[in-house]
């Protein structure tokens, strides 16, 4: 299961950019919500899932959504309006969810770690789909921001994962 986890969210990474690059946004969505439907059906808490997925996205939103505010990251084929972060980056932040209890399950309780693959995994994931055509990085401090948004962002997941898995139902 946690190499069909990995697996799932690399088709659902690609899915996304190469969407996006293709000028097809919604693609990538599509096919992500392919993927979460699996995801949640194999789910042994239904309930711990979808609140992980909702904090997911309201958190990573929030990173992209200042990435766009303040120009640095320009997304291509938003999906919607331009000023918005990108339907196919939301897409992207519920598929990472799907990892947190999955194949990154082993990282929460290793928030060092989970800072350092943040830290570098962030800011590669962007430079890859850059180089696929989906975004613009516009300058090396969006690079900075994106280690440090990343490194915050990944043990904070995991911590909430964490959290949410502990909690008694």
């Amino acid at each position: 299961m946690l190499v069909l986890n990995f697996i799932l969210f690399q088709i659902a990474w690609f899915a996304c950019v190469l969407g996006a690059a293709m000028a097809k946004p919604w693609l990538g969505v599509l096919i992500t919500a392919v993927i979460l439907a699996w995801h949640l059906y194999q789910s042994k808490n239904l309930s711990s899932e979808l609140k992980l997925l909702v904090y997911t996205v309201m958190i990573g939103a929030l990173l992209d959504q200042a990435l766009v505010s303040f120009n640095l990251v320009n997304y291509l084929y938003h999906g919607w309006h331009q000023s918005i972060v990108p339907v196919w980056i939301l897409a992207l932040w519920l598929a990472f969810a799907t990892t947190l209890n999955m194949s990154l399950r082993w990282m929460q309780t290793r928030y060092f770690v989970g800072f350092i693959f943040g830290m570098i995994g962030g800011p590669l994931a962007y430079l890859a789909a850059e180089k696929l055509g989906a975004v613009t990085i516009t300058s090396q401090l969006s690079f900075v921001v994106l280690a440090i948004g990343w490194a915050m962002i990944t043990p904070t997941l995991l911590y909430i994962a964490r959290r949410i898995n502990a909690v008694k139902r």
